[in-house]
């Protein structure tokens, strides 16, 4: 060992001694920062990471490993001191490997002088240092294979010219072999196997944050083999080639030829293997989550997983392949066996494409592929199945694919979410196929639904309800086993202390039988756990069917196992247009679409005054122009212990022909006195913020009498940029959220002394920099205010953007006029004609008029388990709002649809998939910066990494200084 690092200390101060370590080691910085900043566009791609960094790792370590290694063993042998060397009492091994160790730690050094890049990047965002550490890792063991070709290259020639030129060639054959230009001409299976062999295909998973033993078996291979490589034609060169050496030189090539065996047969049997790896990323992105594990690990029946994928596809389309058949079989390896995983490709098999056409709807997709001689179609398949029982769901390219245009013109693909796409699909087709018997044995809680009756005195319309009732809770009781007990309380013959006692003890009152009379029944049902109480909705006309859908209701609402139903209310479409040649559209389509691939979506009316029992959660979408009878539907569904989400927002966008400019219009007849009661308002004013996210507006400019109306991507303070800092961290709602824009939001204000007593987050907050704004102009004005185009902001506060409240809540009609019994005006009008034609003093036949029963009592407070979500704007998740986001290239929209998404799953208390949704590559964005604070942050790497290298050649010069001459023997002092 005090040999190799004798040797390795020799040639660290040769290279030191010289000017030329410090030279190279320069131009790679300065390509590497180049590449970063420019060719990369940093800035542009707005992601806290320094992935463009290692991205042209594999291609620039080439050029530095060849400059580094050609002069190791060419200038030995030009200097004639190879001879001297191979015949110092120092074996072989140990000189070619202190002087590999020499060249990697100069390489090092490299990499050790980009350190800075990292640091700075860490202060503009939320770095994740994993993938950071696991990148300089995985650079070195790159730069191990190359520097290892390129000491062989250089054993073999005496010219250092020589030496750069081959060792280029054959590290960059290594490196090509791998690329997607070779591979795009190629099917899937054989490009696998090219980008098994690729440098750089290899670094890929790497650079992503995860450190695979595949791949470093993989450089440490090339690195041994060309390091025996370079030991045996060392040696070679000391040979005789006479009969005495033979059994040597056999023994030589011998041993060089098992240790390449040896190595190859290694990377052979590990390719199988791809469950040993360590994912570095602070999230574990690319490893299954814990909400994955337990859904697969508690699966009582098989589930099916099926990729079908052509072995013909698009070149962009190939690489992502291996990793989705990666995260599968990670599905099966965790699943212990109940997840079965297979492939295969229908092109081959007719009798499988049949079926996949046939029962699954799978279809091959047209790719447009370019080949070496013309462009061709291609029909291929990129489709995954997963079925459970006889439930099924397909997720195909447009659901597992996302592209982005680049600024270079090209199309990065990559893939979306594959862990949320494959679990929320397991998920609702694992739901989709339990009864409600197999639901119930899995609860932790055991439900109880309790009958509470008075037979005798119900009124004629009630008198088949309590059999139909019975019948129901007799059948659920049998199929549930002991997981549902049903209990039935008839209280004819009960004193009024026992019935007062009933009624106390479940929160309820007795029904009154008309209007006109003071005679009282009891006909209620209830389903009680541990925690929870929820009153089930009856009306007389109800048969078994729906007596059995709203107690299922109610049971999805207060235990897990189902696919929940989310019930969305949208405004009534506005009035035709005569100046549009189309319809009107519903504004939130993009929203709808979204939450049908993981919930049942259901559009629902509340002109009944109630919302259907099968309702989840109850999403108000721009809440405007809605009445008493409304009102008391969403009222009474927060009291059955209900959520309710309400992007009420005060403004809309205002589309209208009539509208000649950027403006928006104010809200009528909304939420407004209702969220009042409960304690939050909605402010009239817009909030305005400092920090916020540019937007493409169209700006009308004078020029000498000329008015021209241009689209220009300014800086605009309606689009507030909320980043982590502003939400609430410990929420699940919004603990993993990269950035929320609110769009002409309005603030949200709070009541503590009307919220005591209930759980209040803020979910979202302005910056400190923000201010309000009162009108409905937000169209900036550049002849007043040339810089920004709006005036400038006063009194500056942060203002909250959204709020979740979790509690028992009391009724909004609990003192108010019961809106049932209002009738409308013209009813009434209508009532009051009627009554004048009959005569008020003839009564007879009065017992032959049908007695109509006064309306089932309203509920006055909700169980604990009530949940309300406010949102200060409803534009954000608007068609018009995410259409023109995403028409920019930008994918900012994703987060407010995540948005929404997390709500719901924190509103039905169901957050499996909630910790996995924001998983992923854009979860860590830059700082807001202004264009002056990007080029200060670049050029501050130049100027580190330049001074490193200054330091760096400061330090060789003055170890050439201090370097003694060798006095020749005999020579006088």
């Amino acid at each position: 060992m005090k040999q190799i690092l004798a040797i390795t200390g020799k040639e660290l101060q040769t290279s030191f001694g010289t000017p030329m370590a410090s030279i190279f080691i320069g131009f790679f910085l300065l390509c590497s920062l180049f590449s970063f900043f420019w060719l990369e566009t940093f800035f542009a791609r707005n992601i806290a990471d320094i992935r463009p960094l290692f991205s042209w790792m594999p291609l620039l370590m080439i050029f530095l490993a060849a400059a580094l290694t050609m002069r190791q063993w060419s200038e030995e042998q030009k200097m004639g001191t190879l001879e001297v060397l191979l015949t110092l009492p120092v074996r072989i091994h140990q000189l070619v490997i202190g002087k590999f160790l020499a060249v990697l730690l100069l390489t090092a050094c490299a990499l050790f002088l980009t350190v800075g890049l990292p640091i700075t990047v860490s202060m503009m965002g939320n770095l994740d240092w994993g993938p950071v550490i696991g990148g300089y890792l995985g650079a070195l063991l790159m730069a191990a294979a190359y520097i290892s070709i390129g000491l062989f290259v250089s054993s073999r020639t005496d010219s250092q010219i020589i030496s750069l030129m081959l060792t280029v060639l054959l590290a960059g054959f290594f490196y090509l072999i791998g690329s997607t230009g070779i591979t795009d001409f190629f099917g899937n299976r054989a490009s696998d196997f090219l980008r098994a062999l690729g440098t750089g295909s290899r670094f890929t998973s790497i650079e992503r944050g995860i450190i695979d033993l595949r791949d470093i078996v993989y450089y440490l291979s090339i690195a041994l083999f060309f390091l025996c490589l370079n030991i045996f034609f060392l040696d070679r060169t000391r040979w005789s080639f006479g009969a005495t050496t033979a059994a040597y030189r056999k023994k030589a090539l011998a041993a060089v030829l098992l240790i390449s065996a040896n190595l190859l047969a290694a990377n052979i049997w590990l390719a199988q293997v791809n469950t040993i790896r360590v994912d570095l990323t602070g999230q574990k992105i690319y490893s299954l989550s814990p909400a994955t594990r337990d859904i697969i690990a508690n699966l009582p029946e098989p589930l099916v997983l099926r990729g079908y994928f052509s072995a013909k596809t698009h070149p962009l389309l190939s690489p992502l392949v291996p990793r989705i058949k990666d995260l599968m079989s990670e599905y099966q390896h965790a699943s212990k066996g109940t997840v079965q995983v297979s492939f295969a490709d229908p092109k081959f098999d007719e009798e499988l494409e049949s079926e996949a056409n046939q029962l699954y709807g799978i279809k091959p997709v047209p790719f447009q592929v370019a080949g070496r001689y013309e462009a061709s179609v291609v029909n291929s398949y990129f489709h995954i199945l997963i079925k459970y029982g006889d439930q099924h769901a397909v997720l195909g390219f447009n659901d597992l694919i996302e592209v982005k245009p680049q600024a270079d013109g090209t199309l990065d693909v990559a893939l979306r979410n594959l862990e949320y796409d494959l679990t929320k699909s397991i998920k609702k087709v694992v739901y989709g196929f339990q009864s409600l018997a197999s639901v119930l044995a899995e609860n932790p809680d055991k439900f109880n639904l309790v009958s509470i009756v008075t037979p005798d005195s119900l009124p004629e319309p009630f008198r088949q309800l309590p059999a139909t009732i019975s019948t129901v809770l007799e059948k659920l009781e049998k199929e549930s086993g002991t997981r549902l007990h049903v209990e039935e309380i008839n209280l004819d013959g009960q004193t009024e202390e026992a019935r007062a006692a009933v009624a106390g003890k479940y929160g309820i009152e007795p029904i009154t039988v008309s209007f006109f009379s003071d005679d009282t029944f009891f006909l209620h049902l209830m389903l009680t756990t541990a925690d929870t109480m929820e009153r089930i909705y009856l009306t007389p006309d109800m048969g078994e069917a729906e007596v059995r859908r709203e107690i299922e209701g109610a049971i999805k609402r207060n235990g897990t196992g189902f696919t929940k139903t989310v019930g969305v209310w949208t405004p009534a479409n506005a009035e035709n247009q005569p100046m549009l040649q189309h319809g009107p559209e519903d504004s939130y389509q993009i929203l709808q679409q979204l939450l049908k691939e993981n919930y049942n979506l259901k559009k629902v009316e509340l002109a009944a005054g109630r919302v259907p029992g099968d309702i989840d959660v109850l999403l108000l979408a721009a809440p405007r122009e809605m009445k008493a009878i409304d009102l008391l539907a969403v009222d009474q569904f927060m009291m059955q212990g209900g959520a309710v989400v309400a992007l009420a927002g005060n403004y809309l966008l205002d589309l209208s022909p009539s509208a000649q400019t950027l403006q928006v219009k104010k809200v009528k007849d909304g939420l407004t006195e209702l969220l009042a009661f409960h304690g939050i308002t909605v402010d009239e004013t817009l909030v305005m913020d400092k920090q916020n996210e540019p937007f493409p507006i169209p700006v009308t400019r004078d020029l000498g009498g000329l008015v021209i109306q241009e689209i220009q991507r300014l800086d605009y303070p309606f689009f507030v940029d909320v980043r982590p800092e502003n939400m609430a961290q410990t929420n699940p709602i919004t603990a993993s959220l990269p950035a929320v824009t609110m769009n002409w939001a309005s603030p949200v204000l709070i009541d503590d002394t009307k919220l005591a007593g209930r759980q209040v987050a803020v979910l979202l907050k302005s910056s400190p920099e923000s201010w309000l704004h009162e009108g409905t102009s937000i169209e900036p004005d550049f002849n007043r205010y040339p810089n920004s185009g709006f005036a400038p902001g006063a009194d500056f506060t942060q203002q909250n953007l959204a709020v979740a409240v979790s509690g028992a809540f009391t009724s909004f009609f609990a003192d108010r006029p019961d809106p049932r019994l209002e009738k409308p005006a013209e009813k009434m009008e209508e009532d009051e004609s009627e009554a004048i034609k009959e005569s008020p003093l003839t009564l007879e036949g009065e017992e032959d008029q049908e007695i109509k029963a006064a309306p089932i009592p309203l509920l006055r407070k909700s169980p604990g388990t009530a949940r309300l979500v406010v949102v200060g704007s409803s534009e954000f998740v608007n068609d018009t709002v995410l259409s023109m986001s995403q028409g920019m290239g930008m994918d900012r929209f994703l987060n407010s649809l995540e948005f929404v998404q997390n709500i719901i799953d924190w509103s039905v208390a169901d957050e499996d998939l909630l910790t996995i949704r924001s998983r992923g590559s854009h979860a860590r964005l830059l700082k807001p910066m202004s264009r002056q604070e990007q080029t200060f942050w670049e050029w501050l790497n130049y100027g580190l990494a330049m001074a490193a290298l200054v330091g760096l050649g400061m330090y060789g010069a003055g170890r050439r200084r201090k370097e003694q001459p060798m006095r020749l023997v005999g020579e006088k002092s």
